[in-house]
């Protein structure tokens, strides 16, 4: 930070400050969260000891609801703290540090979901060489490439905002630390500064989007070639990724496609594509993947069954 710079803190208005309100969306914030860990991390366990998932589809479906349940845990905790507390603060530190989490974490699932594109193209397109083209070594490189790329884009977007001058206001008419009201606050102008930010995040957003859609358009085309049951499969699978594509896509294109500015609206859409979100993706794939569902549900009793065993035997 530079000498110009005498903001220690950001204050957070947060969504509401009615105290009834507050403990309404704590609540409800709450199952949310409880909800968006339990079904992510029992994707992940299930994927991890059921032989029959020995793919690379639910290798990556693994990692997209790890990355889900980190993602909720780096923004719902602080959520729900604030909605308890009448004055919400966030250090300058803290809230650098809640920036590139959130951009991370983001820009590693964008590049994720652009790796599970690739996957079931290579699967329904090329199914006789889909082991030899995506065997252990690829996935692995893919998804470090993911992180890469995540890794990549937050390290520029912190760079943007870092070394700006704070000066005062300090109030943050929002629940977290984002780009645009962070610009809003700056003590200079920040109009170029705002097109880089567009074009880091909002045209990476817009080209991605209308390549997983043009991809997968050219999958379900594909399609006419299978048979009525290897057809279904498919489908049901490729309408799985492109629901959950355009739940985290528009909401993203909408908040950072745009010139700098801020409106009431934009911490609502950020509650849905940082809280909402992560809780659809286990819910889509384990409704919409029979295989997966059944899955789940023998690992389920499977360990049920284990603790009624251990406690017949106290």
């Amino acid at each position: 930070m530079g000498q110009s710079n005498n903001v220690t803190e950001f204050v957070l208005l947060g969504l509401t400050r009615d105290p009834a309100e507050q403990k309404a969306l704590f609540l409800m914030f709450f199952l949310i969260y409880i909800v968006t860990m339990g079904g992510n991390l029992l994707i992940v366990m299930t994927v991890i000891v059921s032989p029959s998932l020995d793919s690379p589809l639910y290798f990556f479906l693994a990692y997209l609801s790890l990355l889900d349940a980190v993602y909720s845990t780096a923004i719902s905790p602080k959520l729900m703290i604030d909605l308890l507390c009448n004055r919400t603060t966030i250090s300058f530190q803290a809230c650098m540090s809640q920036l590139f989490l959130e951009h991370l974490l983001g820009g590693a699932e964008v590049f994720l979901l652009v790796v599970m594109a690739y996957d079931r193209y290579v699967a329904i397109c090329k199914p006789l060489h889909y082991l030899t083209i995506m065997n252990q070594r690829v996935c692995i490189l893919l998804l470090v490439v993911s992180w890469a790329g995540g890794f990549a884009h937050s390290v520029a977007q912190l760079l943007f905002v870092y070394n700006l001058p704070f000066c005062g206001p300090n109030v943050i008419d929002h629940f977290i630390c984002d780009m645009y009201p962070l610009l809003g606050l700056a003590c200079t102008d920040t109009y170029f500064l705002g097109l880089t930010v567009i074009a880091n995040g909002g045209a990476i957003c817009i080209l991605v989007f209308i390549l997983l859609i043009i991809s997968y358009g050219i999958i379900l085309i594909s399609l006419k070639s299978h048979s009525q049951e290897g057809r279904h499969k498919a489908l049901s699978t490729c309408s799985s990724h492109i629901t959950v594509i355009v739940l985290f896509f528009v909401p993203c294109i909408f908040m950072y496609a745009r010139p700098v500015s801020n409106f009431p609206i934009d911490k609502y859409i950020t509650v849905f594509y940082t809280v909402i979100t992560p809780i659809l993706n286990p819910l889509i794939y384990a409704l919409r993947n029979s295989e997966m569902k059944k899955s789940m549900e023998n690992l389920v009793c499977n360990a049920l069954a284990t603790d009624r065993i251990r406690m017949s035997s106290h």
